[in-house]
């Protein structure tokens, strides 16, 4: 199946060597792009995207604010968003991951990764780019908007699941897969990948990257210092 990628970015010249990139892959396509937020909301839509590569900084609209309007429109479920950022660690990236991305990649990053990046979205996985460490992007998820980071909602929705769903939610914000979480826990990837889907279920997650914001906003996982 070939992956629809919407790219959204006030830099034409960025949009064009993006788009030369993406259409030379014989697995995905640019079906649209997009100079600022609202269009992008309006092409995701409009061109059924699978994945929207979406810069954060753009006039009116910002990427922020049509992540979180691409990630609550039930109509866009099966949308993911990629962040693009020159600056990698960020609040805004904390931020648009709240709202419901898939991940971030930075500006400067090699061609592979964008591709990589691009297909591991489309395939519903948490991306957290090579250049930021998971310590510094828990940090920042655990500081909170205007209290300690933890979500009392959340935290209660956390009972619904089970002592083995809380298990594999715990390596999923580590960063693991689900061969390396069978491994770690003995079971089979499959169990690993039923688990992780019914973790999601419980706590309307869109994907894993959402699981690993729950993780450390319910205070399930708490941060590295190093």
């Amino acid at each position: 199946m070939t992956i629809r990628v919407l790219l959204a970015d006030d830099q034409a010249l960025l949009r064009s060597a993006f788009r030369v990139l993406v259409d030379s892959e014989p697995d995905m396509e640019v079906v649209g792009e997009a100079s600022d937020g609202a269009e992008a909301v309006r092409l995701a839509k409009e061109e059924r995207a699978d994945v929207v590569l979406m810069d954060i900084r753009m006039p009116g609209t910002d990427g922020l604010a049509a992540t979180r309007m691409i990630s609550t429109d039930p109509t866009l479920a099966h949308v993911r968003i990629v962040i693009l950022t020159t600056f990698e660690v960020d609040d805004y990236v904390v931020q648009s991951l709240r709202a419901g991305a898939s991940g971030f990649l930075g500006k400067g990053s090699e061609p592979d990764e964008l591709l990589s990046a691009i297909r591991v979205a489309a395939g519903g996985e948490a991306l957290l780019s090579p250049a930021a460490t998971k310590g510094l992007i828990a940090r920042f998820l655990a500081q909170g908007d205007a209290d300690d980071g933890r979500d009392p909602t959340r935290t209660e929705r956390l009972e619904a699941l089970t002592v083995r769903e809380r298990e594999v939610l715990v390596q999923v914000a580590g960063g693991h897969s689900n061969d390396e979480i069978a491994e770690r826990l003995e079971v089979s990837p499959l169990t690993v990948k039923t688990h992780v889907n019914r973790a999601m279920a419980k706590l309307g997650a869109r994907d894993r990257a959402q699981l690993v914001v729950i993780a450390y906003e319910s205070g399930l996982v708490r941060p590295r210092v190093e």
